[in-house]
């Protein structure tokens, strides 16, 4: 499984306004950009989706920006990666319309992929946004990383790099 770099970008942008929840300045476009090295553009149409998706809370304008507009315990991240991600067709048999397979009908690959699908939404459907900024523990296999957000300032928010 691969996830999209639309996905991969949407899920940074809610760890890093997770794990900037208790700062008095919002998190901005700009910010994030800047740190992860996005393109601003391609952040403001997922900033956008997030907040018409009911994630995120945005304000234009001079200390604007962008928060958590519910918990990051309520955030699920399996529904966040559905919500993104367009096509879960592993292969071309998964898809009738498209199905050019002569084996389908003695083929159990498709079972077998179906299976390893769900069991990769499972292990994302066990997980919130909290999960994934709180202090490393044992969850899914222990291999969960802590992120400590930067002090805000223009000079560091070029410097610092989160571990992902």
């Amino acid at each position: 499984m691969r996830l999209t770099q639309w996905t991969d970008y949407t899920l940074r942008v809610l760890m890093y306004c997770a794990s900037t929840q208790g700062r008095v300045q919002p998190v901005t476009i700009t910010e994030v950009a800047e740190l992860y090295g996005i393109s601003r553009s391609h952040l403001m149409k997922i900033v956008q989706q997030l907040s018409a998706q009911g994630l995120l809370e945005t304000t234009r304008g001079r200390g604007g920006g962008m928060r958590l507009m519910r918990p990051a315990s309520s955030i699920n991240i399996g529904a966040v990666v559905r919500s993104t991600e367009t096509d879960f067709n592993l292969v071309e048999c998964f898809d009738p319309l498209t199905n050019q397979c002569c084996l389908s009908d003695h083929c159990r690959l498709k079972g077998v992929l179906s299976q390893a699908i769900q069991a990769y939404l499972a292990v994302l459907d066990a997980v919130t946004l909290a999960d994934l900024v709180a202090p490393a523990s044992p969850l899914v296999g222990g291999g969960l990383v802590s992120i400590v957000a930067p002090p805000i300032s223009r000079s560091a928010s070029r410097s610092t790099n989160l571990n992902l």
